[in-house]
Formats: structure tokens, sequence, C-alpha cells
């Protein structure tokens, strides 16, 4: 792949499937779930659920939330080991994790669990969950394992492309039986994976394509979920955005999207779209491609990403941005005003500290500060390090 490539998101090797372990009481268990959010469309190629964790279900957090900062996102599910050697020492904090489609490489995933879900969720972690199914057929190298089982977009333009709408909806059925199956609770973000193709003029790709995201948009919105979609800066989401600029009537637009652009630039700017789309707090970008990164002495391999999701102020407290790039220590002889407000800020939110947003270290911070570590089973000093910003931000999590 080139090192700036102008559609990045031509990705051959990657993509992974939902366990076929499931029961038949889970799987209707999910069915019933669905139908009563909106009833269900058959999908072209469903799959059994997983058991579902109804515990889990009530209790985790809407995800990705709020959230401005460094994801990652792989071909297998790592291990629970791995994901702690990460948070431990890594710079990320969301991780993309392929729930969904027929098209995914990675077919089988032994760690992902309604388990592993709700684990790295009560951890910190945000997840971003994918599906890779249908594509256009301008991508040329889909379907990858068979027409019946991963057909490409249908290229119909009879009735506006209403076959290729009934596919997206389709999928999207299919990505929240998964979801749900796996406890990722309605309100989250759900993304669809449209990889990247040469010729985004080809009309008949392009109609049929965004035809094929306007099911997927409307009927994840109609079951509760929020919509995005992950596709090359160039093509995907060109169309996308365009057809935005245009205000076309036919075309429901995503509520969010995932820009891949393997530009080196931790942002979510690209010259492909006009700035103004999907901001504030609508927009992540894949910034670098497939290569190998260790953290904590675990090496996996990887494509970086920059999101700003939600609130991407996340300002608190009367006025404290708590969204940092880097949360660093704070201690009584060194510490950086942003820290020190946003330590206080997430302090006073959790009931540890009663002062004002000050960005001096002074006793009431020192007093919140081992209060914490206390009520965390950490051990109790006046600095603040890595290990207590992770506890603090993942009770923030929840």
């Amino acid at each position: 792949m080139p090192s700036r490539p102008v559609f990045p998101s031509v990705r051959p090797r990657r993509r992974f499937r939902l366990p076929l372990a499931g029961t038949a009481t889970g799987a209707l268990v999910v069915l019933l779930a669905l139908a009563l959010l909106g009833g269900l469309r058959p999908a072209s190629a469903p799959e059994t659920a997983a058991p579902v964790d109804l515990a889990a279900k009530r209790t985790n957090p809407v995800t990705p939330g709020d959230f401005t900062g460094y994801g990652f996102d792989q071909c297998e599910t790592q291990s629970q080991a791995k994901m702690d050697a990460w948070l431990a020492h890594s710079p990320f904090r969301a991780v993309g994790v392929y729930i969904s489609g027929a098209s995914r490489f990675c077919r089988t995933q032994k760690n992902l669990t309604p388990t592993w879900v709700s684990t790295q969720l009560a951890k910190g972690w945000r997840i971003l969950p994918i599906t890779l199914g249908p594509q256009s057929s301008c991508v040329g190298r889909f379907p990858r394992y068979g027409a019946t089982i991963d057909p490409t977009i249908i290229n119909d333009a009879a009735n506006g492309y209403a076959a290729a709408r009934t596919q997206g909806a389709a999928e999207a059925d299919s990505a929240v039986a998964a979801a749900s199956a796996l406890g990722i609770v309605p309100g989250s973000t759900l993304w669809y994976d449209l990889e990247g193709w040469s010729s985004y003029k080809d009309v008949t790709c392009r109609e049929s394509a965004l035809a094929f995201l306007s099911g997927w948009t409307a009927r994840a919105r109609q079951l509760g979920y929020v919509s995005g979609v992950y596709s090359s800066a160039g093509s995907g989401i060109r169309i996308l955005d365009d057809a935005r600029r245009q205000a076309r009537t036919d075309v429901v637009l995503p509520d969010r999207i995932w820009i891949a652009r393997w530009d080196g630039a931790a942002n979510t700017s690209t010259s492909y779209i006009a700035e103004d789309g999907w901001r504030p707090g609508n927009r992540m970008k894949q910034y670098q491609g497939g290569h190998n990164e260790t953290w904590g002495g675990v090496t996996i391999n990887i494509d970086r990403n920059w999101l700003e999701l939600g609130n991407t102020a996340a300002v608190r407290c009367g006025g404290v941005k708590v969204d940092l790039r880097t949360y660093k220590k704070v201690s009584p002889r060194s510490s950086k005003p942003r820290q020190v407000r946003a330590l206080k800020c997430l302090l006073q939110e959790e009931g540890f500290y009663p002062g004002k947003m000050t960005a001096k270290y002074n006793k009431r911070l020192r007093t919140g500060i081992r209060s914490w570590q206390t009520h965390a089973g950490q051990k109790v000093k006046d600095a603040w390090g890595k290990r207590n910003w992770d506890s603090l931000l993942a009770a923030r999590a929840r």
C-alpha cells in the first residue's frame, strides 16, 4: 500500500465473525427483543446468536459514549491479558471489533463473548462494533467467499435501488442481533464497513451504495442504535458527503462517519470532504494502516484511529476540559494546570473532591487523591499516575 494512498481502505487481510456457539434459547431472546423494538427484517445470511447475558445488557454503558482520543482496530479479538497490558501501557482507549457480516476474514473469534465485552467496558475501553457484509461491485474483490455467502450490493436501479436498500436493512438486522447478544446496548454506535473503490463517479456503484447505506442507517435507528459508516475518504465517505451537501432527500445519511485516510495525521480532517460535515462530535479517522505496535510487552497488528465522538469538548464542572489527549502524572511538585483541573473535576464527579477547579495542587486534592486510591485498592501516596487515571476513567465510563 502506498504511504499516502488515495483510496486507503483497501485491506484484503481481515475481518471476523461472531462465534456460532449460541443456543436456540439465546437466539429466541434476541429475536423477541428486536421484535419489540420494531420487528425483524429477514437477513440474507442469518447467523446463530451467542447466548445473551441479560445482566450485562442491563448494566453495560452505551459505547463509545463521549470520547476524544486514540483507538485501534485489528483482525482477531485480543485476549484479556493483552487488553489489560495495552490498557496499562498504550495510549489507546477504543477498540474496533468486527461483530457481524459474512465478508470478514477472521471468521472464528474465541475471545469475543458477552463477558469479554462487559469486561472491557467496565475497565474503560470504548468498543466500536463493526459489520463487513455486501460490498460495492466496483471494489473488485467481493464476494470473498462466494455469491451465496456474501453477495455484492445489488445494482438493480428499479424503484430507486430498492433491492440495495433491503440488503442494507438486512445487514442492520444482523448487526443489531449480534450486538444485542454481546451486551452492546441500544444507543451504541454500530459501524458498517464499506471498503473503498477506485472510481467514485461510477453512477451505478455510487447510487446502489447510497441506497444500501440508507437502508442500513434507517433500520439501525429504528432498532434503537446509532448508525455509523466506515469507508475510504475518496469513495464511500466522499459520496456520502456529496449527498449531504446536495441535500438529497432520497439518501438517509449516517449519524457518524469513520474516514479511512492513511495520511499519518491524528485528526478527523481530509481534503476529500468538507470540514463542516458530521461536526461536532460525529467523526473519526483511521489515519494509519496495518502495522505492528508493542505496548507492555504485547505486540498486535493494528490500524490506528483518532476519535472525536459525542461531546468532543467534554467540558464539565463549570468549564473544565476532561477529555485530554494524554493523562500525565500529577504530584505536589510537578503537574500541568490542565491535568490538575481535569483530575479535580473527575474526582468531584465521583464524590472525592469538594473544592474549586483551580489549577494548583492543594490540600483538598491531596485528600481526594488518597481517598480515591484507598477506594480503588491502590497504593496510597500523594502522586497520581497512570494506574490511578485508568481506574478513575474506567469509573467514569460506567
